[in-house]
């Protein structure tokens, strides 16, 4: 039993329709939340560094400390810091607080479980539309009429 021609090219056309559904709204929206998590693991990442930073400040027995200071554009400039007991920690949205270290310490741990519990949903919201393409794909798959897609061609399209 096959379709009459009026049906068949309205098929094509919601075939199409979902094809661009995939490739220009769920593609990208998986694509900015993907970036927006590896930025959040970056920052995670400088506050690790500092963090590391700082552990190394109290071990050393000298409060001075001679350092190369990016000025921007990977222009380096040496500097001397006279007094390392108090440190400037990045607070969020271009704002610098004053800190001993174990205050810096507590805000950094505070700010790595924040991030993190961040980069746990922004993983669950990723998987969600991995999933969403996938039901879609399925959806056209039906649509078509096509045997099972194998798993390893499926794979290509989620692995963003």
């Amino acid at each position: 039993m096959s379709l009459p021609a009026n049906a068949n090219a309205n098929m094509d056309e919601k075939v199409v329709q979902y094809e661009n559904f995939i490739s220009l709204v769920l593609k990208k929206d998986l694509q900015k939340v993907l970036e927006q998590r590896d930025e959040v693991y970056e920052k995670i990442s400088e506050y690790l560094q500092l963090k590391n930073t700082i552990y190394s400040l109290q071990g050393a027995d000298s409060q001075r400390l001679k350092t190369d200071v990016d000025l921007g554009c990977n222009f380096y400039v040496q500097a001397e810091v006279e007094d390392t007991s108090r440190i400037f920690v990045a607070v969020g949205y271009g704002f610098f607080v004053e800190m001993n270290h174990d205050e810096a310490l507590r805000f950094i741990d505070k700010k790595t479980n924040q991030l993190t519990a961040f980069t746990e949903q922004l993983t669950k919201d990723s998987a969600k539309i991995k999933a969403n393409i996938r039901m879609v794909l399925e959806g056209l798959r039906e649509l078509q009429g096509l045997s099972d897609v194998s798993d390893s061609r499926s794979g290509e399209v989620l692995s963003m």
